[in-house]
């Protein structure tokens, strides 16, 4: 049986979303030279029947649309892994991952000689499918990994945190990514008060929308097509922000600093003379205490 989105979501799985990042993570290491993200969890983390499928034709997935998200997903995490690296030099130790989905960073973690500990934050049926994956995958949850399932609508991500042992008197580096787009702003700016109120050093990265009127005619188009899709699988775009009220608001949370990354800024530093003309147009912001 050939293995689609469709099918997994019939077996009871939680996010198409989750499952189509991860699928485009896996297919950046076949198609995309040199790798932006070098990731070699990406494909067996799919699965045996999967990962086979891809190799075959990972063609598949290249289609102009594909291309352009496959880009933002693997450029906004080298951000958020290039935001921690600066961190664990400055004497972070802990690292949270929120709306972690099939995230692979703590499996192929580089810092393990520094003691830091990964926290993944996501709903409990998430991480029960993940740890399905993981299992049927024979990849080895290692000893700095601590899973912290939160339901939002039965506590907090403070309680949930607490709960696994997450020392809030010392700073964290955290990661957001893939996920404010789909959150009201009340929630958004909940979460980011959060991360605020941490101990000076620390951070969080992610990604945003901006407002349609902010766009181009060919990114206005783009945006309205993907946006479509996400609605038609029932996870609609909720929030855009405008970048300069976004750092205020940033600031105004009691953040020291707040750096946007538009796409021309991401594609020099990361997308730079590549021949396979590889593009992002996502935006990217690091918020630090």
């Amino acid at each position: 049986m050939t293995v689609t989105t469709e099918n997994i979501i019939q077996t009871g799985e939680p996010s198409r979303t989750a499952w189509r990042v991860a699928t485009l993570r896996a297919v950046h290491q076949l198609l995309d030279e040199p790798v932006v993200l070098d990731d070699p969890i990406a494909l067996p983390i799919l699965g045996a029947e999967f990962e086979a499928e891809l190799r075959e034709d990972p063609y598949a997935y290249n289609e102009p649309l594909a291309r352009g998200l496959r880009a933002a997903l693997v450029v906004r995490s080298r951000v958020a892994e290039d935001e921690l690296a600066r961190a664990v030099d400055a004497g972070v130790r802990q690292y949270v991952v929120l709306g972690a989905g099939l995230d692979t960073f703590a499996y192929r973690n580089p810092h393990h000689g520094v003691d830091l500990r990964v926290f993944e934050v996501d709903h409990p049926s998430t991480q029960q499918w993940k740890r399905r994956c993981l299992h049927e995958a024979e990849i080895a949850s290692p000893e700095s990994l601590v899973f912290a399932p939160v339901d939002f609508e039965r506590g907090t991500l403070a309680q949930g945190l607490a709960d696994v042992g997450f020392r809030s008197d010392q700073p964290a580096c955290f990661s957001w990514l893939g996920v404010t787009m789909y959150l009201t702003e009340t929630a958004i700016m909940e979460t980011l008060g959060f991360v605020a109120q941490r101990p000076k050093g620390s951070s969080i990265c992610f990604d945003y929308r901006v407002p349609e009127a902010m766009l181009n005619p060919i990114q206005r188009v783009i945006g309205e097509v993907m946006g479509q899709r996400a609605a038609a699988v029932g996870e609609p775009w909720i929030s855009a922000f405008d970048p300069a009220v976004l750092q205020k608001q940033l600031l105004e949370l009691g953040f020291s600093e707040a750096e946007t990354y538009d796409p021309d800024t991401l594609n020099l530093r990361y997308l730079y003379r590549r021949k396979d003309g590889l593009r992002t147009g996502g935006r990217v912001m690091c918020a630090r205490v």
